[in-house]
């Protein structure tokens, strides 16, 4: 401004200075004549800046072609330099802004912003899917209207968020969410919503095992305590005695394959991963083939089907454990005079391995959950049989750790048919 100033004074000047010999050499009003043309062509030179900068300060942009004469190229210059540094500035955020939307939109949690009356100020698309919002929609909306659940609606009201809620929503009944609010900002909230349905199984699953557990424990347990409370009380022939000692054993016994079968499946699951030894096929049906006519003791017909190609690589105590309880299940369920067949295929998509008895078969209600830890169809027969309740539980396993799959048939009266399916990378060809 000092610069303008100057300039005007030093032009009105020059205009005095041209217009005084005017003046004195002509008439007095050429003089002044002179000298207000001057002032006049330099008000139009300002006027027509003043435009320029009231044009541009209505619409601000980046323009190098925004200059003028003298001081007011300065000033041109300087508004330049300034738009130039606010918009690189402005970019930058938008940026940034971007890269934390970015950011937030890739959490696996949801984030929801709330202003102090809970209205929605942002949401990212993994909340949306949670809680069932439309950001485009119900910003700004109150996230109490939309979400209507007791028991979330009391916690926001309460305003205590020392401890996050768990919630089961309405929409997806099989989902559990663990909702924190987190104050920030002054009057905002941040709301965190972690899908904790994973760990609410695994730690519903350690619950229902150390139940199983006990319980399985407690029949025997329970059993022999009697025995061993009604010896020390009541006088026992030779033969009582050893009757009561026999049952005993056989408690004691079922107790101990409870105890193995534990044993089995923890080092399973915790295992590194198996071995890829080739594990011939032939010689272990065979030996799953003797094993069955022995516990069988000829009250069933074993057969052997098979097409003689392929091995399989991987552990072989393994392989034999998971195999051997599917054909220790089809002999111990299977009625005298039923048939069992042992079968044995390989193609170019890989091998299967199958166990197909002529037993009572499962409704098929029950068949998604055999391979549960302690599940049985019929506990009593179950436990007549000889059966822990684990065994499908560590087939599973030994095929999961070999990429192979068990997949299960079975019609009520007619039989079952159980097949590990093994991928083509697991099978070695003889």
């Amino acid at each position: 401004m000092t610069s303008l100033v100057i300039r005007a004074v030093i032009l009105a000047a020059v205009a005095a200075a041209i217009a005084i010999p005017v003046g004195l050499f002509s008439r007095p009003w050429h003089g002044w004549a002179v000298f207000c043309v001057g002032l006049v062509l330099q008000q139009l030179i300002h006027f027509r800046h003043f435009s320029r900068l009231d044009r541009w300060t209505r619409k601000p942009v980046v323009d190098a072609s925004l200059e003028g004469e003298g001081a007011w190229d300065d000033i041109f210059g300087r508004l330049y330099r300034h738009e130039k540094e606010l918009r690189a500035q402005i970019e930058q955020r938008e940026q940034t802004i971007k890269l934390l939307r970015a950011a937030t939109q890739a959490l696996t949690d949801g984030v929801v912003m709330l202003d102090l009356q809970n209205n929605i100020m942002f949401c990212n698309t993994t909340a949306e899917t949670q809680l069932g919002l439309k950001l485009d929609a119900d910003q700004g909306q109150s996230i109490l209207n939309l979400v209507r659940q007791p028991e979330f609606v009391a916690y926001l009201e309460a305003l205590d968020f020392s401890r996050p809620l768990t919630l089961r929503p309405e929409r997806y009944k099989d989902r559990v969410y663990a909702i924190h609010v987190i104050p920030y900002a002054g009057s905002r909230r941040l709301m965190q919503i972690k899908d904790i349905t994973q760990a609410d199984r695994l730690d519903q699953t350690r619950r229902d095992f150390v139940a199983n557990v006990s319980h399985e424990l407690r029949t025997p347990l329970t059993v022999l305590a009697g025995f061993l409370e009604t010896m020390q009380e009541i006088e026992l022939d030779d033969a009582e005695r050893r009757r009561y000692l026999a049952m005993m054993a056989d408690q004691s016994d079922r107790m101990q394959s409870i105890v193995q079968d534990l044993l089995t499946l923890s080092s399973i699951e915790s295992a590194p991963p198996p071995d890829n030894d080739v594990v011939d096929m032939a010689s272990l049906i065979d030996k799953l083939r003797r094993d069955a006519e022995a516990l069988s003791a000829g009250r069933h017909s074993i057969l052997v089907e098979t097409d003689g190609n392929g091995d399989l690589r991987g552990s072989e105590p393994e392989l034999i454990s998971a195999l051997a309880n599917l054909v220790t299940n089809a002999v111990r369920y299977t009625p005298p005079g039923g048939k069992i067949t042992l079968s044995w295929k390989t193609s170019p998509q890989g091998a299967e391995f199958a166990v197909q008895d002529t037993g009572p078969g499962i409704d098929a209600k029950h068949i998604p959950r055999l391979t549960e830890r302690f599940y049985r169809v019929d506990r009593g027969r179950s436990r007549d049989s000889g059966g822990t309740g684990l065994g499908l539980a560590i087939v599973k396993h030994s095929l999961n750790r070999h990429q192979a799959q068990l997949d299960i048939k079975s019609e009520l009266g007619v039989g079952s048919r159980f097949a590990a399916r093994f991928p083509a990378s697991r099978v070695a060809n003889s």
